[in-house]
């Protein structure tokens, strides 16, 4: 048995981190793949404006509201500690913490902070392109592989 405001919690934590996956899910099938199809210059342009928009949205305060929420649970299992219950919610705050939440920080991040230096119509603009999208399609994929076994711990923990 959890403490109420621990479930409700677990209930937001799942379903913000289930909802972060989808969108990383929508970026790592077909968003970046359609950009990829773009001219340079273009998909460079779409991916800046992406950039510029959502530290501006909503998104922003779901993805950190959903890393508070995470290290709350880690705190409330490590305090409150019920064996394999504990370990499930610190499995769930670990994935969004340090898969999703610190390799956005570390990884993504400093690739769109390059990218938006970059003028796509420059000679360097097409290379750094293809490594940008390798690169940042890859991190995307460790996101949102972590960010939907986070909403699965922190749903196992409820029950």
């Amino acid at each position: 048995m959890t403490f109420p405001i621990t479930n409700i919690a677990l209930v937001v934590a799942a379903l913000s981190s289930g909802l972060l996956a989808g969108v990383y899910f929508a970026f790592s099938t077909f968003i970046m793949q359609a950009f990829a199809r773009l001219p340079v210059d273009q998909g460079i342009a779409a991916m800046q404006s992406i950039n510029t928009t959502i530290v501006r949205s909503p998104f922003i305060v779901l993805f950190l509201l959903t890393a508070a929420l995470s290290l709350f649970i880690a705190v409330m299992a490590i305090l409150y500690w019920r064996g394999s219950l504990s370990m499930m919610m610190l499995t769930g705050a670990a994935l969004y913490v340090v898969a999703s939440f610190l390799s956005t920080m570390v990884f993504n991040v400093p690739l769109n902070d390059a990218l938006d230096k970059v003028d796509g119509h420059s000679a360097e603009s097409a290379q750094l392109w293809s490594t940008y999208l390798r690169d940042w399609v890859w991190w995307n994929h460790v996101r949102t592989v972590a960010s939907l076994l986070a909403a699965c711990a922190f749903v196992k923990a409820l029950f």
